[in-house]
């Protein structure tokens, strides 16, 4: 299968690499030196589960790439405005895709709710297959993608249309990705689990950011900490059956999860923000803030969160 990667990063490096491993034809859409050492010297994936080296293709222009089956979209949040063109130019070459309809799939990875509705303002609602990712990796040097852990996960499924069943495109598209090992679920209908990542996600990043503090102190200062976060995440889960989305997750379940991981957690957003980083601020807990106000569903902890890293959103702000 022919697949175009928009966001060569961590996240899409990691998954093209091993696309190409599996023998598919994988284009990687980069710049700077991160491009040039794709060129010269090829992808390297440095993990727990075994380090390898790919030989790969990399472009700056989208118009030299060709045909593609699907469009991996892995760029941060606040990057999907700007590689709409991009993303345009990709679908706009498709030739019979491998997958059907009259362009290449759209496979969003970002984090939050927003970006399969942004990419549809761009395209139309057909092309596009929503997914969330839980995964930790990084550019570790121009070339070099580092993975920390083991954990690689793909949950996908249609968010336009038809959300009653598994569509043929999406089994297809995870039997795909299954068969280069990674470890994909295919579901009816994708809102549900990104709208319980970002009941997790906007919670976590939330409050250990704004407390500049990783999980385990704030786990420590008393049961209150516990029941704010369980009620961050409430509050997103009232947002999404306000919407229409039917999750299966409740709010005891994220906090309990919460309580298993490690003292030392450090969501990427406290990494970003003590980095002078910009944040996804508005993609996380801004969405919920703003989507709640609209379906007149009150979020008074995420507002909160939500207004005291907005300041820092747009990175370069030292804590």
């Amino acid at each position: 299968m022919r697949f175009a990667i928009v966001g060569s990063g961590g996240v899409g490096g990691y998954y093209g690499a091993r696309l190409v491993r599996a023998g598919h034809e994988v284009t990687f859409l980069a710049r700077g030196a991160h491009l040039k050492a794709m060129r010269e010297r090829g992808l390297s994936i440095r993990s727990e589960e075994g380090d390898f080296t790919v030989p790969v293709r990399a472009e700056e222009d989208a118009a030299r790439v060709g045909p593609s089956d699907v469009i991996l979209l892995a760029v941060k949040n606040y990057d999907v405005p700007s590689v709409l063109p991009t993303v345009k130019t990709l679908a706009a070459a498709s030739d019979r895709p491998a997958l059907g309809g009259s362009t290449a799939a759209i496979l969003t990875l970002q984090n939050g709710v927003d970006s399969p509705g942004e990419v549809a303002s761009a395209v139309g609602e057909a092309p596009v297959i929503g997914g969330t990712t839980y995964i930790s990796t990084a550019i570790s040097e121009p070339g070099v993608i580092t993975q920390t852990g083991t954990l690689h996960r793909i949950i996908l499924g249609e968010v336009f249309g038809d959300t009653s069943r598994v569509s043929a495109r999406v089994q297809s598209l995870r039997d795909t990705l299954a068969g280069a090992g990674l470890n994909v679920e295919a579901v009816a209908d994708a809102r549900a689990p990104l709208w319980e990542k970002l009941a997790f996600l906007a919670a976590m990043s939330g409050f250990c950011t704004a407390a500049r503090l990783p999980l385990g102190p704030l786990r420590d200062a008393g049961p209150v900490f516990r029941e704010q976060f369980q009620e961050a995440a409430a509050e997103v889960l009232r947002v999404a059956a306000a919407e229409g989305v039917k999750t299966t997750t409740l709010p005891e379940d994220v906090a309990r999860f919460m309580d298993g991981l490690q003292d030392n957690m450090r969501p990427s957003m406290m990494v970003d923000v003590e980095a002078g980083k910009p944040l996804e601020v508005e993609y996380l807990q801004g969405t919920v803030s703003r989507r709640g106000r609209a379906r007149g569903v009150p979020t008074p902890v995420m507002s909160t969160l939500y207004s005291l890293l907005l300041p820092h959103a747009g990175g370069m702000r030292k804590p």
